[in-house]
């Protein structure tokens, strides 16, 4: 890890942090309020409407996580193979390891059905807030605004689910100032055409993670299927046959997962000095314990592999935020630019009147959150989250029947009628169940609970009922039946009376935590998330008063646009070019031994000498993405792929909390190696004409 990389590169994008305009390639811009004239101003490109209409309805997101997009009007998605892991993993045996040999489907009967993934379509976007805002009463208490407001947004999205047939989903934007609606078409068919084997997908592993030069192939294929056959789909993205060049603006198109760029500084020192440090002893000692199972045997290894990447990559992530956040310029700069929206709010009396307290009541909230924190962390959040897949289908099956009972508008928001569908699919997927790893999961977090609450605390008696957290892991889940489907079923349907005659031990730890954490994720929502809610929408009201409109909000996992340049950067006294190459994988193979994690795979040495060793391979742009972006398409003015988003340099990882346009910088796998490896590597000739074009 860099870490003074890191803290440079903090106090260089402090400069950034300011409540107006920000840099030309700052930005991940909503789809319905693009930024179209500042693209025009820089590049002196125009891009219309239809250019966004027809961009936004190639897109996907993966409701696991993760980017996507429509590359041929029969339903291909294309995606990375990290974003597709969890659904492969899925669909793999100790047999046959698709993950780690790859799989390759010659025609649409080979493709293999995943067995609960989700992608969504955007298909529209309506704003919402006078209907949201009308139905809080702003002198009403904070339980009552709370309550008010979660049965508007339910009300909203069932309304339109009816009245559309569309998924329907309400995001809050600018922390509260902004409320929109957003439809998707909503598919489950989706099978698995193609992936790279791991050694090619993410060669380099976690020491080339964020990092660059990088030489990866990075992607996999999906299928959208409908009605029994591939989707017939009017918008997907062409390919571009040249890619990009050196200085080019490339325009990504994505679901970064979550920002917290407009936070206040009272909010910034709460990540600082309490979250971030408890979630980073977390990460290290789930690192460390997921290390030492994968150590026990091959097949330990297989079935842990996506939740060790997916913790190494959390860790090394939240590095780099904290030691932003832990840099004194950056938070000093972000209180001067604070100050400056402060001081024109107190100047004017009609605007000190309505949202001169705003900054106060959040610290008031984070004052609230820093002593809910250790508890609501112990019982997994605000979702009851200990560990394990077992445990969270227990927990959903205890939820789902008492929340099942209440009014729409009164439930807890995951169980609503409009987010039932979802919830079900994951509820009751045939995907294998590890007991061997369900124990280390569920062990962990029942050790978690026992060391921020301490032994003799009420909770911890109960879930550990005299016993080791390993001990008491091991005999909730090896007693539990819930990894049969079919007996999910039957309690789901029995409801209220399936779950208090149960005898099943997870249900029973379920019921035995579920008042607990209810009340202190009640406490959250009332005294933190409501008191945030509205106190961001007045910070929000100001900023738009002072500084107009034209801003982003933070990140919410709902598709944006990002741009920027092809463009190296400056690395001390050298520089670092965009492009990587074919020749270059073979080269970084031989330097380190062609030893795993940088061994070249068996297919990629006997294709060696087919291969052009100029076609370009990875590169990096100028363009702000996080976390979420994975999988996105990049693409150039003519709305063709040029490249697809997998990582992020070194630079990047503060991106959370800021962005700086001179070092952070996007990484792709350039759209010519994808080609490429398809025709001369893996000889999928029929895959390689579909995007491009039979013939080509």
């Amino acid at each position: 890890m860099k870490t003074n990389a890191l803290l440079s590169c903090a106090a260089t994008a402090a400069s950034l942090l300011l409540g107006g305009s920000s840099r030309a390639e700052e930005g991940m811009w909503l789809f319905n309020r693009p930024p179209v004239a500042a693209i025009q101003a820089k590049y002196g490109i125009e891009l219309s409407p239809q250019w966004f209409e027809h961009v936004q309805r190639s897109c996907v997101r993966l409701q696991n996580g993760g980017s996507g997009s429509l590359v041929s009007p029969r339903g291909l998605l294309m995606t990375n193979q990290h974003v597709g892991s969890d659904a492969i993993e899925k669909l793999s045996t100790a047999q046959r390891d698709l993950l780690k040999d790859g799989f390759f489907a010659r025609s649409l009967e080979e493709e293999i059905p995943c067995p609960d993934l989700e992608v969504n379509l955007l298909w529209s976007i309506e704003d919402v807030t006078p209907r949201v805002n009308a139905a809080v009463d702003a002198g009403a208490s904070l339980a009552e605004q709370n309550a008010a407001r979660r049965r508007v947004l339910a009300e909203i999205e069932k309304e339109s689910e009816a009245k559309t047939g569309l998924k329907s989903q309400v995001v809050t934007l600018w922390q509260g100032g902004r409320y929109h609606l957003y439809r998707f078409e909503r598919h489950t068919d989706v099978r698995l055409v193609m992936v790279p084997e791991k050694g090619i997908a993410f060669f380099g592993g976690d020491p080339d993670n964020f990092e660059f030069p990088r030489y990866c192939l990075d992607m996999c294929f999906f299928r959208i299927w409908k009605d029994g056959k591939p989707l017939e789909n009017e918008h997907f993205l062409r390919w571009s046959r040249n890619g990009a060049t050196d200085g080019e603006l490339v325009l990504v198109a994505g679901h970064p997962g979550r920002t917290e760029r407009l936070n206040t500084h009272a909010h910034l020192e709460f990540m600082r000095d309490v979250q971030y440090p408890m979630l980073m002893r977390s990460l290290w000692r789930r690192e460390v314990q997921l290390a030492t199972f994968s150590g026990r045997g091959e097949e330990q290894r297989r079935i842990a592999e996506g939740d060790y990447f997916g913790i190494q990559n959390s860790r090394k992530a939240r590095t780099g935020i904290l030691a932003g956040l832990q840099d004194p310029g950056l938070l000093a700069k972000k209180l001067a630019a604070e100050a400056e929206l402060r001081q024109a709010v107190a100047a004017n009396p009609d605007w000190q009147r309505q949202w001169g307290d705003g900054w106060e009541q959040v610290e008031a909230a984070k004052r609230v959150h820093a002593e809910l924190l250790p508890r609501l962390t112990a019982l997994g959040g605000t979702g009851l989250n200990l560990g394990g897949t077992l445990f969270s289908v227990a927990k959903d099956l205890v939820r789902l029947a008492e929340e099942s009972a209440k009014a729409d508008g009164e439930r807890l928001a995951e169980y609503s009628d409009a987010r039932r569908p979802s919830l079900e699919l994951a509820l009751f997927s045939p995907a294998p169940v590890y007991p061997e790893l369900e124990i280390e999961k569920l062990a962990a977090g029942l050790q978690n609970m026992v060391e921020l609450l301490g032994g003799k605390d009420p909770a911890v008696i109960a879930a550990l009922a005299g016993k080791s957290p390993r001990a008491r892991a091991e005999e909730l889940v090896r007693g539990s039946g819930l990894a049969d489907v079919a007996v999910r079923r039957r309690v789901a349907a029995g409801g209220r009376d399936a779950i208090t005659s149960s005898a099943d031990p997870l249900i029973q730890l379920v019921r035995a935590l579920d008042a607990d954490s209810r009340a202190v994720r009640k406490r959250f929502e009332e005294e933190v998330d409501a008191r945030e809610k509205a106190a961001y929408a007045k910070i929000a009201a100001a900023t738009f008063a002072k500084y107009g409109e034209d801003q982003y909000p933070d990140a919410t996992f709902t598709l944006r646009l990002s741009y920027g340049p092809v463009q190296g950067w400056r690395e001390g006294d050298r520089t670092v070019h965009p492009f990587t190459n074919f020749a270059g994988l073979y080269a970084r193979a031989a330097e380190r031994g062609n030893t795993y994690p940088f061994r070249v795979p068996e297919r990629w040495e006997a294709a060696k000498p087919k291969l052009n060793p100029n076609t370009p391979f990875n590169f990096t742009a100028a363009c702000d993405i996080i976390g979420g972006n994975s999988g996105s398409p990049g693409v150039n003015a003519a709305g063709e792929v040029v490249g697809l988003v997998f990582d992020g340099n070194i630079h990047s990882l503060p991106g959370n909390i800021v962005y700086d346009g001179a070092l952070n910088r996007a990484v792709f796998v350039d759209s010519r190696a994808m080609l490429e490896a398809l025709r001369v590597v893996y000889g999928m000739q029929s895959l390689a004409d579909e995007i491009v074009g039979a013939g080509s």
